[in-house]
This record gives structure tokens, sequence and C-alpha cells, in this order.
């Protein structure tokens, strides 16, 4: 029989432990979140040899077991809560050869855990291009633990981490840091006493992070905090004296077995030089802002034609269907509500796949942290840091993992600032939306002979979205009041050339996660809608189409007119029209009608809705042989009172504002709740943004008609 043993990967930010994950998983990975927080888990399936499998649990990356942010918190909470199930059997610790020291702090803290552990030493050639030569056997006497060295990027290596896997099934040798460490304490033999712990370090570190561990209850946490202030235990005193000592026996342990050659010069490297571009302090904003516009203009250009052949496959599919099946409610439901309503999202996986390939190269050649570095200055401006620019750019692919991405933030205050402004980005899910949109109000063509019009439009809504945010940042900075000060310290990472394989992963993960997540609500909602728009209270359906054949033959409509109008006159009739007719009044100041109005209700549970409630709306009733897009339907609306063209360029530009702003996703309110432990924030930011977005739709639609 199979077995399976969990493995946990661990290391700093940057060290390659998610390239490693990628190479010994391939794609049998999963997504989730770890139990009560909404930190990304990702496990994924490894075979070691048959029939022994390895479950990978990649954890967020963490410089120490004294954690600042709250993805840092999750790996502590892990290690100390030994009955919990994702508890790992042994621990790969992914550490940068060419920063080794820095790097062994996690690892010395691990090791008094008494955890299995493997050293997995990666970016070795990193480390020879800066003159550092490493002994791996010497070190390996040092540590007393199993050593592999690997390329996280390329792969090798991974076979002999595998069979190191395989074999670290009981605990490795100690090493005694602890007790070579002046941080004995009464307070860790109480804890040790009450919890039933065997381990000393482990009973230190309930002292100093009780307050912040999931796992304790209020009591528990209570009792602690009493023997803390009993025995005299000062958490940042006894954390300065650890850290010192355990830097002194590091340096002692790598002293013959790293060899650092200094008459290499580390300012004369490529990285460096490179730098001095990228971020300068003018010129590094010039180049960023050009890479966003690149960016957009591909999301348009590149994808335009595998759009144009999804959608009309799905148009040639709704008439395949109907020409070999006989006419029922049944093919209508197929045709004009499921196939009609996913088609409206199938057509842009071209444009969110060009959107991830590129965030995944940005952050993949090491670029993503040099944004924020140079936007820090500017962010402080309004309330923010240069960490913030990490959910603000992610809010560009969707707003629920970049709220979560806002645990990075070590300052509250700025935190929360991030975390309510970030939804204001303009998500992949509002790009359906403002293609079709976008379509309407702007037309295709070129500008100099390489520029697309309808990029740059896509272009200054996502610019513009960005304004908002950090207006509103700057708003929400003069109202929120805190004394913690705010820091900046990270590490910038030497460029790379952008791993494919890595690159694919993500794309498929996140273009996966999108079809799927929105599908289910699309079929749901098209499902409802369609019975909604064929259906009537009493015989309302059935009056409406006498009225309108009548009208039909007293104004002498030829068939296809015929048809069209039995159709407006039976969608207006039936209870989705009624729902319609009944929020129009108040969404009328803003140019919209019943019908659009259906689709702002609907939308709700996912922007990107809105473009299958349309393509369902505007299929009843279609021609059986219509093989016209969304696009087309739409362009060719007219108005039942006036006759006219019912999206014209001030209702288009109107309904994109709203779209901009408007909080149009459940997900997203979620998740902020969870993040804030209060309904508070979420009410507040579902009534501003909502504010913000009617009153600035009301002042475009008006200036514009």
């Amino acid at each position: 029989m199979a077995t399976t043993t969990k493995i946990a990967l661990i290391g700093n930010p940057n060290c390659g432990k998610s390239s490693l994950f990628n190479h010994l998983t391939g794609l049998n990975q999963k997504i989730g979140n770890f139990p009560g927080v909404t930190v990304d888990k990702k496990m994924g399936q490894c075979i070691l040899v048959e029939p022994v499998n390895a479950e990978i649990i990649d954890l967020p990356g963490t410089y120490s077991l004294y954690p600042k942010s709250q993805d840092e918190k999750v790996v502590l909470d892990l290690l100390l809560q030994k009955n919990e199930s994702n508890y790992p059997d042994a621990i790969v610790v992914v550490v940068d050869a060419s920063n080794l020291n820095r790097n062994l702090l996690l690892f010395t803290q691990l090791k008094e855990l008494e955890i299995p552990l493997i050293l997995a030493l990666n970016m070795l050639d990193i480390a020879e291009n800066h003159g550092i030569k490493i002994n791996i056997e010497l070190l390996k006497k040092e540590l007393c633990v199993p050593i592999i060295g690997i390329n996280a990027r390329s792969g090798a290596g991974t076979d002999r981490l595998k069979a190191a896997m395989l074999n670290t099934t009981s605990k490795s040798t100690s090493v005694a840091y602890f007790e070579k460490l002046p941080l004995q304490h009464d307070v860790v033999n109480k804890i040790k006493s009450e919890f039933k712990l065997n381990n000393d370090y482990q009973a230190l570190l309930y002292a100093h992070h009780f307050a912040s561990l999931s796992f304790l209850t209020a009591d528990e946490k209570s009792k602690i905090e009493n023997w803390v202030v009993e025995t005299n235990f000062n958490s940042l005193s006894f954390q300065a004296k650890e850290t010192v000592g355990r830097y002194e026996i590091i340096n002692q342990q790598l002293k013959n077995a790293v060899v650092n050659n200094q008459n290499i010069k580390i300012k004369d490297r490529f990285s460096s030089k490179i730098d001095k571009i990228l971020t300068h302090s003018f010129g590094g904003y010039v180049i960023f802002f050009a890479l966003l516009f690149i960016i957009f203009q591909a999301v348009f250009a590149w994808a335009s034609v595998p759009m144009e052949w999804i959608d009309l496959g799905v148009s040639k599919l709704n008439s395949f269907i109907v020409s070999i099946l006989p006419a029922s409610p049944l093919v209508d439901l197929l045709t004009q509500g499921l196939i009609s309503g996913l088609g409206g999202i199938l057509i842009f996986i071209p444009q969110i796949a060009i959107l991830f390939a590129f965030i995944s190269l940005l952050e993949e050649s090491g670029y993503m942290a040099r944004v924020m570095f140079i936007m820090d200055k500017l962010m402080r401006k309004f309330g923010l840091n240069g960490k913030s620019v990490v959910p603000l750019i992610s809010g560009v692919a969707c707003a629920v993992p970049a709220i979560m991405a806002t645990r990075n933030i070590d300052n509250l205050k700025e935190r929360l600032i991030t975390l309510f402004v970030t939804p204001l980005m303009s998500c992949s899910a509002r790009i359906p939306v403002f293609t079709v949109l976008i379509a309407l109000l702007v037309p295709s063509k070129p500008i100099l002979g390489i520029f697309n019009l309808q990029g740059m439009a896509l272009m200054s809504l996502y610019f513009l979205g960005f304004l908002a945010a950090i207006g509103s940042a700057k708003v929400l900075q003069l109202i929120l009041k805190s004394k913690e000060k705010s820091y900046f310290i990270m590490e910038l990472p030497d460029y790379k050339i952008p791993r494919w394989k890595n690159v694919g992963y993500t794309i498929l993960e996140k273009v996966k996660a999108f079809v799927l997540e929105a599908g289910k609500i699309i079929i749901a909602i098209s499902v409802i809608l369609w019975v909604l728009a064929s259906y009537g209270p009493s015989n309302a359906v059935e009056k409406a189409i006498e009225k309108a054949k009548t009208q039909a033959i007293s104004t002498h409509l030829n068939t296809a007119e015929t048809e069209n109008l039995i159709a407006a006159y039976k969608l207006e009739a039936s209870y989705a029209g009624h729902f319609g007719k009944f929020i129009e009044p108040s969404i009328k100041p803003l140019g919209f009608d019943w019908k659009i109005g259906i689709a702002l209700i609907t939308s709700f549970a996912a922007r990107e809705v809105f473009i299958g409630t349309m393509s369902t709306i505007y299929s009843i009733g279609a021609d059986n042989e219509d093989e016209k897009t969304i696009i087309q339907r739409m362009r060719a609306e007219k108005n039942p009172e006036t006759n006219a063209i019912t999206y014209t360029p001030a209702l288009a530009a109107s309904l994109i504002i709203f779209y901009l702003f408007a909080m149009q996703c459940m997900s997203t309110l979620a998740v902020v709740y969870r993040e804030t432990k209060s309904w508070k924030w979420p009410v507040i930011q579902f009534v501003y943004m909502t504010g913000l977005a009617y009153v600035s739709s009301f002042l475009v639609y008006n200036l514009l008609k």
C-alpha cells in the first residue's frame, strides 16, 4: 500500500523555495488556506519512490521564528501546534548559498525544535560568482544534518533531495545551540509542565508569542501572561541575546566550511549595474510605467485573434445545437442560458493568461522587488509603504489574494489602508466588462502604426483606478491615527532569467481558478436568469406576446422584426423584467435601463457575471441562425421608446466608470471581513465604493450626454 509523508518547505523570502516546490510537485498542486487564516497554503504530491508519496507543503517565506508579518506568524503557528493535521514529518530548509550566514539563523531555530531537517543548499552557482566556496562535507559535520546541493531553477539535485527525504524518518542529530545560549528561564519550566511539552525551545517560543498563537485559548494565554509577569521574562531582551548568540555560533561553524574570496567586488555585479538604471530616482518610474503601458497594449493586441476564435466557436456551437435538436425550452436553456452565459467568460481567457504571464515574469525576474523599492517614497506620502505595491499590483489580477498579501505589511495602520483601497485597482474580473464597453466606446484603430487605441483606453482605466486608490489612501491617512512607527526593510534579490515552466504553472493555476470559480457562479446565475427572463407572473408573458403580434401586424413588420419585438415584450413582462423595472428609477440618473439593472444585481456575485448576464438577456428570442457576438448585439440594441441606439458613448462611459469604482464582489468583502475580524471595514468599504461609483457615473453621464 502507498504511504504518504508530510514534508514542509521553509526558508527566507527569495531563497528559491517556490521554484523547488514546482519542480517537486509539477502539476499535482492545490491551493487552500491554513485553518483559521486566509494565507495561501500551497500543497502538492511528489513520488519519492514507489509506493512512498510525499505531500509537500510550501510555507510562506520567513526570516526567523520571531515573526513580524501575518505570513510569518502562520509558520510559527504550524510548528508549535504538534497535534495539527498539517504538522510535517520532516522539514526541508531551503537556503541561499550566497547569503548563508543570514539564512542559517532560521535553520538553527528549527534545529532547536528537534524536527527532522534537510538543508537544501540553493544558488551555489551565484555563490561561486560572488567568490564564495562552500565545503559541503565539512558543513554537514558542523551542522549534523543531511545537506543537498540543488538548483531550484533548473531542478538539478531534486532526485538526491527526494532520496534524502525518504531517509529522513527519525530525529536529526541534535546540536546543542540551546545550552550554549543564555536563555534558560523559570517561565520555560512552567510552560513545559502545563502544556506537557518536551522541548525547551518550544516552551520559550510560547512565552515569546503566546498572544498571537491561534491555537491557544483565552485562559491559556492568560496563564502564560501571568507567568511571564511573575518570572520577570523580558521577551525583547531575550530575543536580542538569542539572535546575537546564534550568529556567534553560526560564524564559528562557517569559519572553516566557507571561504569568501574578498578580491571579487560585489558592487561590480551585474545586478548592481542594472539597479543603477531600474531604481533611478526618475528613470525608474519612467521604465516602470512604460512596462505597464506595454502590458496593457499586449492584453488587447495579442489576445484579439484567439478571442475572436473563441467567440465565433461559441456562436457556431449554439447554432449547431439548435440545428440538430428540436425546439424546446430545454434547448433554449442550453443555448440561450448556459452556453451564452459561460461563453461570455471563456472568451476572456487569452487576456487573463497574458496579464498573469506578465505579472509572473516581473516576479520571476526579480524586478517586482525593485518596484517596491522605488515606490516606497511615493507610497509613504499617501499613508502606504513600498510593501503596499505588491497588494496593489496583485489587485490587478484579483483583489482576494491581493488583500491576503497585505499580511506582509508590519504596520497595522498601513495594512488597513492598503486592504481598504486595494479593490479600487481594476482586477482581471473587470477585464470582460471593460473589453466589451471599450469596444462600444473606442474604435479599434492603431496610433503611430503600433499603439492600439483600445489598449490605451484600458491602461487609462487602470491608471484612474490607481489614482482613486492612492487618493482614498490619503484620506484614510488623515482619518486614522496611529503612533506605531513604519519601516521599509527588504532584500533585493539578484536578477534572474525567468523560468518558463514556473511562468506556465502560474498562468495555468490562475486561469483555471478564474474560469472554474467564475464558471460555477455563472452557470447557476445563467440558469436562474434564463428562467426569470422566460417566465412571468400569471399570464403576463402570454399577454405581452399577443400585444407584440398585434403591434407587428398594425405596423407591417416583417418576420425577423416581429420576432425581435416579441422577444423584447416577452423579456419586459418576465420576472426579470419586473425586477429590472423596480430598480430602474434609482439607476436612471446614470443612464441605465432596467436590462442593465438586472446585470448590476447579478454581477454583485462576481463582476464578470455582467457579461454572462448581458449574453443571456440578448440571446433571449434571438434568431436560431444568429451568430452575432455579444458586442454586436449590444451595439445594435435600441431604446424601444425613442428607437435610438441604447449604448451611446455617454452610457458606455457611465457604465465603465461605475464598474471601475463599485464594490461588485462578495468574495472581496468576505476576505476583508476575515482579515479584519470585523464587519466594520467591509461595510464602510462597500458604502464608500458604491457611493464613489454612483456619484462618478452620474457626473460622467450628465457631462457627456
